[in-house]
């Protein structure tokens, strides 16, 4: 089998995307069901976290777990990399000892060398490019709930961030229309921006991005490393909040995501967080979901 890696959503055609939510849907159900089974069946994944989560964390090692496999969880105080061992070093060993490696990490570019000198698949786990994952969880949530993403309009509020880039692979790969509204200063990058193509529209007004939206999406103003630009950024955001007055410019069936952590009151409301809108915890549960797909898709098939 020829060596795959999941660094963007790139990575996999759309025909691919397709199957894998197809699979991870399956998945779920035969989980709920009591008859899941252990593809994966003495495999080990070394999953490399150089910033924290709860969420990837969990949901991997779970996800290894069920399908009867084993996690690693290796953090740069437990490894040389935090003692400055060269990343493409750090690879080839690594690879050498485990099946598969996810990488939660800054720099996407030091996946990508990570990846370049890996010996076997690498899962983007979040870069400060893009966060392919989540994006895979979102993605099976909505066709779970109203089906095929296709020709549906998607409206970002906010950042123009990693998994703002994320949705505008997205757009490409699964043939939907995505809106951002994003502050001036705060647009995603223009390369990625690029990608989207016809599929995506950058404007500056969340109210005209929401309009008749089947799905609104909103992450935190300050990201991990951002932490000191967090008054300047609720400045610039204050009118980008995502609240029942906004969600109602949205088509009556429309969902609400956040791929969480949450900050109450800033990007989004409790009220709307908590709303028949949201389907952020059906979302957060499918990043094992998804990710099992992923796994399978990598290690088995």
């Amino acid at each position: 089998m020829a060596l795959r890696h999941f660094l963007t959503l790139l990575d996999l055609s759309p025909e691919e995307l397709h199957t894998l939510i197809k699979r991870a849907i399956e998945l779920k159900s035969r989980h709920a069901a009591g008859t899941g089974s252990e593809p994966l069946k003495n495999k080990v994944l070394g999953m490399i976290f150089e910033k924290s989560s709860t969420r990837t964390r969990v949901s991997f090692e779970t996800a290894m777990y069920q399908f009867g496999g084993h996690a690693i969880f290796l953090s740069p105080q437990d490894t040389q990399l935090g003692r400055g061992e060269p990343i493409e070093d750090t690879a080839r060993v690594l690879s050498r000892m485990v099946d598969c490696i996810m990488m939660r990490t800054h720099a996407h570019d030091r996946l990508e060398k990570f990846a370049a000198y890996s010996q076997v698949p690498v899962i983007n786990a979040l870069t400060d490019l893009c966060h392919p994952c989540q994006l895979l969880a979102d993605i099976q949530t909505f066709v779970e709930l109203r089906g095929s993403l296709q020709g549906k309009k998607v409206a970002w509020i906010g950042d123009g961030n990693n998994m703002c880039h994320s949705y505008i692979l997205a757009a490409h790969q699964l043939d939907f229309q995505l809106v951002i509204a994003s502050p001036p200063g705060y647009e995603p990058q223009p390369d990625v921006l690029k990608r989207g193509g016809s599929q995506v529209t950058l404007n500056h007004d969340p109210v005209e991005a929401v309009t008749a939206a089947d799905l609104v999406c909103t992450d935190v103003w300050a990201s991990m490393g951002q932490e000191q630009e967090q008054a300047k950024r609720i400045e610039a955001f204050r009118s980008y909040q995502v609240d029942l007055k906004l969600m109602s410019k949205a088509k009556p069936d429309a969902l609400f995501m956040h791929c969480l952590p949450a900050h109450r009151g800033e990007e989004v409301t409790a009220e709307v967080i908590d709303s028949p809108y949201s389907v952020v915890w059906q979302e957060a549960e499918n990043r094992l979901h998804s990710q099992k797909a992923l796994l399978e898709f990598l290690l088995v098939t």
